[in-house]
C-alpha cells in the first residue's frame, strides 16, 4: 500500500501567472537556443558526424530564437545581451556547418538580426 503524499513531497510548483514576462521569455530562448545547438550536432563531440545534425530544422530554430530576441529586447534587460551573443553564436555556427553557406543577410534570422560574419 502506497504512502499518501504530503505538501513536502510535492514539487515546487509555481503558476504560469506567477512568472515574470522576461523569465518566461528568457526560458523559451534557452529552449531554442538547446534545440539549435542538438540540431547542429553541438553536442557530440564530433559535430560533423553528429547523428542529430539536421542544418534545416536547425535554421527554423535559429531563426524563431532570432524573432523571439528581437521582438523582446527591450524587455529583456541583461539578459539581452547574453541571449544576443549565444544568437549569434549558434547563427556563425550555422554557417561553418553549411557546406555552401548562405551570403551574409540571408543566413538563419538574419532577416531579424542583420549579417552575421
Amino acid at each position: 500500500m502506497s504512502e499518501p503524499t504530503t505538501a513536502a513531497d510535492e514539487p515546487d510548483i509555481r503558476e504560469l501567472a506567477d512568472i515574470p514576462a522576461v523569465e518566461v521569455i528568457s526560458r523559451a530562448a534557452v529552449m531554442l537556443m538547446s534545440s539549435a545547438a542538438e540540431k547542429l550536432g553541438l553536442a557530440d563531440p564530433d559535430p560533423d558526424n553528429s547523428p542529430r545534425r539536421d542544418l534545416d530544422e536547425a535554421r527554423r530554430v535559429i531563426t524563431a530564437l532570432a524573432g523571439l530576441i528581437t521582438a523582446s529586447v527591450e524587455y529583456l534587460g541583461p539578459h539581452a545581451g547574453p541571449l544576443r551573443d549565444g544568437l549569434q553564436s549558434l547563427q556563425r555556427a550555422f554557417r561553418e556547418s553549411s557546406a555552401h553557406p548562405d551570403e551574409p543577410g540571408n543566413g538563419p534570422g538574419e532577416k531579424y538580426t542583420g549579417p552575421v560574419h
